[in-house]
């Protein structure tokens, strides 16, 4: 109930509010399985996403999101819940195998699914080596993958603000690229797909390229 809300009524305040310039939304297909693969800029890409795109858009959720409690905590679960978040418990060893569980239950059910390849937000603006989840979705499912790039949302929420300001944002969304011809479906293949579908991102984006994966600050080692 709560999606149609977000996508009828939220979804058009906030594009006549923010007027995001969209470009090739015709290559996200009306029905049927489809993944969204994005670069990750901001901490509102997520909401840029399902605001623009004319379909419900499901994206994966920390699980903490739908388990608050008390009034805030249901209202809290409500509102993601109507973006289009699918709950997953992170932080331990059955975590990646928990996500790709959940993006394959939207696709086989002919929705669409939004995944971040790098797998966390860009902290310096560049682009970083995909993980290969998106390519398992792909083999498994046989969704085509349209790839997304997103510019300007990290200007939408700087650090320490909590109300989005102003920004000039684009949310570009490239051809749907088709893998389901693919026999071979082992490590080398999945490397080989997810590599694809970056350097799609990356010409639609245009941000300096790094082909390792990016690591958070806290997470160097000394």
């Amino acid at each position: 109930m709560l999606h149609h809300l977000v996508r009828y009524v939220l979804a058009p305040a906030a594009r006549l509010a923010y007027r995001p310039a969209v470009v090739g939304l015709e290559n996200v297909p009306a029905d049927g399985p489809v993944i969204l693969a994005s670069n990750h800029r901001a901490v509102l890409d997520t909401a840029v996403i399902s605001l623009v795109v004319r379909r419900r858009v499901q994206f994966l959720g920390k699980a903490e999101y739908f388990t608050q409690p008390g009034f805030r905590g249901r209202a809290m679960a409500a509102f993601v819940g109507g973006l289009g978040y699918v709950p997953v418990e992170r932080g331990n060893a059955h975590a990646g195998l928990a996500a790709l569980n959940a993006g394959q239950k939207v696709l086989n059910a002919g929705g669409a699914f939004a995944i971040y390849p790098e797998g966390t937000r860009s902290l310096d603006g560049r682009l970083y080596r995909g993980h290969t989840g998106v390519a398992v979705l792909a083999f498994s499912t046989g969704a085509p993958v349209v790839p997304v790039a997103l510019t300007g949302t990290e200007n939408l929420l700087p650090r320490g603000a909590r109300i989005p300001r102003p920004a000039r944002i684009t949310a570009r969304f490239g051809e749907p690229l088709d893998f389901s011809g693919w026999t071979e479906h082992n490590l080398r293949a999945r490397r080989a797909v997810t590599d694809e579908v970056m350097a799609a991102i990356q010409r639609l984006s245009r941000q300096e390229y790094v082909n390792t994966y990016h690591r958070r600050p806290d997470e160097d080692v000394a």
